[in-house]
């Protein structure tokens, strides 16, 4: 059959370009072989921060003595945390669903795993469809753990770790990244016994030393085992569980294993040689600012393209690729500001560089710098760890970038992106009226711990 569009992968970017492109007239197909709504509907943003609400529930009714409240024993209905993570996910599948029906007759969705046959036609179930504009949007999945003696039903990823009816006894962690940290916290706070090996000197080993360390001391503090710097040699079987040898000789043993050692994208079933899709040495479709692939007439989208795996940005790139398309723009993929947020407790978000990135670079940059203990609605909710740090050009006085660690800062990390957006100074943060006691006006305070924005 013959289509104006073929989309395949119905992501976050998938399946709105699907509809705005069925909207504006163009006949649509849409193929997706697992279900819709990609990794972040199924397996990631959405399942993973309802058992986080469930999991931080357990955490404030066991902690609220310190706050003067008295709660009896508190038990996680594990099976239960599950059910209502489940029913959150089929409310959003629902809403796609209805989206998708909602575009008519324009819009096709095809159930089955696509394949290039060339550069304008793919094939699916042994039925060939053609298109001049072909957009792939198949993202990426986790990568097994390269562990010898670790058999491929012996770990768990992030999608099969969320599918279980049963509490672990003792869950470890192969990884240090969002997924490990978000799972590592959950997981002990419904009442497993946790440990995570990271090969890395730090979690969260992109961020900066203090960063990851504001967060390395709560997890412990909560009882989190961490074994940082420590490579994992070789898995073996121990009892009904299993072990992992380290390389400095130290054993590890656990019931359940979860891999959150990095993705991979989805191309190597694509036949993406037979249209001349280049891809780079990781497997990722190369693209240019304007998502264009090497094959006229075909695009990329969302995590495949190797850049920020983040739902935002997917969604992000299907907003700028429809006005590319419309000719309203000439590309725009480049310079992003992208803000990122993991949702452990506290928050880490961050958005442009950190100390790290601006001394690698040679960026000349002043950093403001300051404890969340010092906030005072920090002070009044009994949540003070973290920190703050937003870096300032100190020619110019724009911002550079911000590392947040604490409650919340999830939001707060949008005040710091925004105003990078548009170009503006930091000392916009020192001259608006931010509301007391509110998060934000510690943002106000950390800048106004550079001598040049201090009071005098």
């Amino acid at each position: 059959m013959r289509f104006d569009a073929i989309v395949i992968g119905a992501g976050q970017a998938g399946v709105p370009l699907a509809t705005r492109l069925a909207a504006s007239g163009r006949e649509v197909l849409l193929v997706e072989r697992s279900r819709i709504g990609g990794t972040c509907v199924n397996y990631g943003c959405t399942p993973t921060k309802t058992m986080v609400a469930s999991a931080r529930a357990a955490h404030v009714a066991r902690t609220a003595a310190r706050l003067g409240v008295r709660t009896g024993e508190v038990a996680v209905d594990f099976a239960a945390v599950v059910a209502r993570q489940k029913a959150v996910v089929e409310q959003w599948r629902a809403s796609l669903d209805r989206r998708l029906a909602a575009a008519g007759e324009r819009l096709r969705l095809l159930r089955g795993h696509a394949r290039f046959v060339d550069r304008q036609a793919i094939e699916v179930d042994g039925e060939r469809h053609q298109a001049e504009l072909v957009i792939v949007n198949v993202g990426a999945r986790p990568a097994p753990p390269p562990l010898a003696g670790l058999e491929p039903a012996a770990w768990l990823d992030n999608h099969r770790l969320l599918d279980l009816r049963t509490l672990p006894s003792h869950l470890v962690v192969l990884g240090g990244g969002f997924i490990a940290c978000e799972f590592a916290q959950m997981f002990r706070r419904f009442g497993a016994a946790v440990t995570i090996v990271q090969r890395a000197e730090h979690l969260l080993d992109r961020e900066d030393p203090d960063v990851s360390e504001a967060l390395e001391a709560v997890l412990r503090a909560e009882g989190v085992t961490l074994h940082l710097g420590a490579r994992a040699a070789r898995a073996f079987p121990a009892g009904s569980g299993f072990g992992i040898a380290l390389e400095d000789g130290r054993e590890v043993r656990g019931s359940h294993l979860l891999g959150a050692v990095g993705r991979r994208p989805n191309t190597d079933d694509l036949a993406c040689e037979r249209a001349g899709v280049r891809l780079d040495r990781r497997g990722y479709v190369a693209v240019d600012d304007a998502f264009r692939t090497t094959a006229p007439g075909v695009y990329a989208v969302g995590d495949v393209t190797g850049g920020p795996q983040f739902t935002h940005t997917s969604w992000d790139d299907h907003r700028i690729l429809i006005e590319i398309l419309e000719g309203r723009r000439t590309g725009g993929r480049a310079g992003r500001v992208v803000p990122y947020t993991v949702f452990t407790d506290p928050q880490v978000a961050g958005v442009g560089l950190n100390e790290r990135a601006a001394r690698a670079r040679g960026v000349a940059h002043e950093v403001a710098k300051m404890p969340f203990s010092w906030v005072a609605r920090a002070i009044e909710i009994d949540e003070p760890a973290g920190l703050l740090k937003v870096l300032v050009d100190p020619a110019t006085e724009r911002i550079l970038g911000a590392s947040l660690v604490g409650a919340e800062v999830g939001e707060l990390v949008h005040v710091i992106a925004a105003l990078m957006q548009a170009g503006a100074s930091a000392r916009a943060i020192v001259d608006v009226e931010m509301a007391h006691p509110t998060f934000a006006e510690g943002l106000q305070s950390a800048v106004m711990q550079l001598g040049r924005f201090a009071l005098r």
